[in-house]
């Protein structure tokens, strides 16, 4: 069965802020801030006009999300902070869209046109997901999956899977190197390179 084009309607954007936050010192880091505005909004003004709807991964402050995003909460259905794989099944649950386009907390930068980007990537590969390549590596949770691949993903996180880019791979997932984002802003997940970011944007 052919799958739909990947669309700004047919996708849901799911930001990913349900992780522990270990190497940010257990901070929970949709909410740590930077230039003074909390990640998670550097990221929802970024996905906002690129998608049909947007929806928050949370499995604590799910008022304050609520509160700064004005948008849906939905925690993971497993318990124990299993990961993005589990926020992922969680966004599948909570939305209906042909493809959801997860994106970590920790993502700022973001470029305008980067479900275009992920898009054309599909369309030219016909894959059923695509993740994006920044400068320095992959950055597996960010993803772009489709529907169709929501009973695999329930059946690997039954089975213990908890490697994002392990599952994507099984998946035959696209590799797509995303233009426009600039270091360190792929990946803020520690102290040093929240504060690499915070000097990169004072200039």
């Amino acid at each position: 069965m052919s799958r739909p084009a990947p669309t700004a309607e047919n996708i849901t954007a799911l930001i990913l802020a349900g992780g522990r936050g270990t190497r940010m010192q257990g901070a929970d880091k949709g909410l740590v801030e930077l230039a003074g505005k909390p990640l998670v909004l550097h990221v929802l003004e970024a996905l906002r006009a690129q998608v049909g709807s947007v929806r928050i991964n949370a499995n604590r402050n799910a008022e304050r999300y609520a509160q700064l995003t004005k948008l849906p909460v939905c925690a993971d259905l497993r318990e124990g902070y299993e990961g993005p794989l589990a926020g992922i099944e969680a966004g599948f649950a909570a939305s209906s869209t042909p493809w959801l386009l997860a994106v970590p907390c920790d993502t700022p930068g973001l470029p305008a046109d980067l479900v275009a980007q992920l898009g054309a990537g599909l369309q030219n590969a016909a894959a059923p997901a695509a993740y994006a390549q920044a400068p320095d590596g992959p950055v597996y949770p960010l993803c772009l999956v489709s529907r169709a691949l929501a009973p695999a993903l329930r059946g690997a996180l039954d089975a213990g899977e908890r490697a994002v880019g392990r599952w994507l791979q099984a998946q035959q997932a696209l590799a797509v190197p995303i233009r426009g984002w600039p270091l360190p802003m792929s990946n803020l997940n520690t102290p040093e390179r929240l504060a690499a970011a915070e000097a990169m944007m004072r200039g």
